[in-house]
């Protein structure tokens, strides 16, 4: 559901309990539409996550670590500038509106303390932040609008004295439609609003159950309430704050759609890449299928050659008799009148040597595009599993190395190496697993990190991560074992299937060939787990 304003004021509560005094340390920007503030106060450390993100603006404590860019956008520095060391004096919400103000206590460039608000919309497609100066004048935001006369949109730029949206009545579906589940008949307007102002007041006082809908096994919804009204095929999740229910709430989706974004031309030059290379494949596959015919070609020759004392210069075809046929029939040879019939043999002869010729190099060629192809797929995998830039920049340093992307003329031979670390994992009897997130730390993973005595796990026949369970020598156990495969196949293409196989062998039957691409290798003596994919 959209954060309506019950819920918010529930989470305003939150909120209010755990930063009223608390002092601004730090300002990040991980993303176009998220501030984070680090903020420091008698509850300890906090981080203050405010996502003006159109498809899920909210304000929430988080304890997730977000990767942030180089160079800090714009308005970050303009936050810092203003914020940093200023005191959180309260949240507050507008009435009846998706609207958290957080009342700020700053000293300026003179020394003087002076007021700021920070004010989060959150709105759906009109979320916004914004920056108030004592006079509620607008100093910036992270989306300026310009305002429409014609259609009374509302102008959000920096100078403009702030004001509120057009407000919007009513409760969200979901709570209108719990309400009269729990009522046990329809309500009238008047009965929803009475309702709704009820429980408006029962959770400014901090009475709330924040409560995530599961339904198979995904997160569907969450309100701050349990919510009755699915029946059993939706389990509720209850955590103890609305922050710990959002970093599970929102997380993978929000990794996926940032990865998405800051990977689109990443995307989009490997599946040029892909396609073109099929294309390749296709043509030669159809070049091979004729060049399969040669054979043919050197019999036509023979029958010529058998033949000659019958034909004469200027034939267009001969109708001979075919010894290769076991039934003796005739067959008629086309023939090129403008050469002899010497020449005509001779030209069937070298048809047949360039089509083994051909063969032979589009065999190989064949060969190594379904290599490349395989590759690039592998590639595109890794840039879905990829978890922010940092693994994108893997990727773009991999594809560069190879080839596939230029390097840019004004970095080359200076530009700053990544070498991101596997995931890691703890298996049940304390044997630590690592997970491969690209071609790059599958290489170095598997060929430079893991013993040749552990246990190197990967999907069958499908792209995926290398996985190494540590040994260090000793036998691996049961569920240790069960872990990594299924850890394999969750980091893999097959990850949405409800059985995968896996192959798993010791590090040292596992080989990369000489001049094998990023994350290519070839195993033997190799056991197979049929596993459901789990993340654990």
């Amino acid at each position: 559901m959209a954060l309506d304003t019950i819920c918010l004021a529930a989470v305003a509560y939150e909120l209010e309990q755990a930063l009223t005094g608390g002092k601004i340390d730090k300002v990040y920007q991980p993303s176009r539409d998220e501030i984070v503030l680090a903020v420091r106060g008698n509850g300890g450390n906090r981080k203050l996550l405010l996502s003006a993100n159109p498809a899920h603006p909210r304000a929430q404590l988080t304890a997730l670590n977000r990767e942030n860019p180089e160079k800090p956008p714009m308005f970050c520095m303009l936050l810092r500038k203003r914020l940093v060391g200023g005191k959180i004096l309260g949240v507050e919400q507008a009435p009846n509106e998706r609207i958290l103000t957080f009342p700020l206590e700053v000293t300026d460039e003179l020394g003087d303390k002076v007021r700021r608000k920070l004010v989060l919309e959150a709105m759906g497609k009109s979320a916004n932040l914004i920056l108030l100066d004592e006079e509620e004048r607008i100093m910036d935001c992270i989306r300026r609008v310009e305002g429409d006369i014609t259609t009374g949109k509302r102008a959000v730029m920096p100078g403009l004295f702030y004001r509120l949206p057009e407000p919007l009545a009513g409760l969200a579906p979901l709570i209108a439609r719990e309400l009269e589940f729990r009522a046990g008949h329809p309500l009238t307007k008047l009965e929803q609003v009475v309702e709704g102002e009820n429980l408006l007041e029962t959770v400014k006082q901090g009475n709330s159950t924040p409560t995530m809908l599961v339904r198979e096994g995904k997160p569907v919804d969450f309100s701050f309430q349990p919510i009755l009204q699915y029946g059993p095929g939706t389990a509720l999740k209850e955590y103890p704050t609305f922050g710990a229910l959002f970093d599970d709430f929102y997380a993978a989706r929000e990794t996926t759609e940032r990865v998405r974004q800051k990977g689109s031309d990443l995307i989009k030059s490997l599946t040029n890449s892909r396609d073109r290379v099929a294309r390749k494949i296709a043509l030669q596959e159809k070049e091979l299928a004729a060049a399969a015919n040669r054979e043919r070609m050197r019999e036509m020759g023979d029958l010529l050659t058998s033949n000659l004392h019958l034909l004469t210069k200027g034939m267009r075809s001969a109708r001979v008799m075919d010894f290769y046929d076991p039934e003796g029939r005739e067959v008629e040879i086309p023939l090129d009148p403008l050469k002899s019939p010497q020449q005509n043999a001779a030209k069937y002869y070298k048809d047949y040597t360039k089509a083994k010729t051909a063969e032979e190099m589009l065999t190989l060629q064949l060969e190594k595009g379904r290599g490349e192809l395989e590759y690039l797929n592998s590639v595109l995998e890794s840039v879905a599993l990829a978890e922010g830039e940092r693994d994108l920049q893997e990727i773009r340093q991999e594809l560069t190395d190879t080839g596939y992307l230029h390097r840019q003329a004004k970095v080359k031979g200076r530009e700053k190496r990544v070498a991101g670390k596997p995931l890691e994992f703890i298996s049940p009897t304390g044997l630590k697993i690592l997970v491969g997130r690209n071609n790059s730390q599958n290489d170095r993973l598997t060929t430079k990190m893991a013993d040749k005595r552990d246990i190197w796990f990967h999907t069958q026949k499908i792209h995926g991560s290398h996985v190494i369970l540590c040994c260090a020598g000793q036998e691996a156990d049961a569920a240790s074992l069960t872990m990594a495969a299924e850890l394999a196949a969750w980091y893999s293409q097959g990850r949405e299937s409800d059985k995968v196989p896996v192959d798993y062998t010791p590090v040292k039957f596992v080989k990369k060939p000489a001049g094998a691409r990023p994350g290519m290798v070839v195993y033997t003596t190799y056991q197979t787990a049929v596993v459901t994919p789990n993340k654990h």
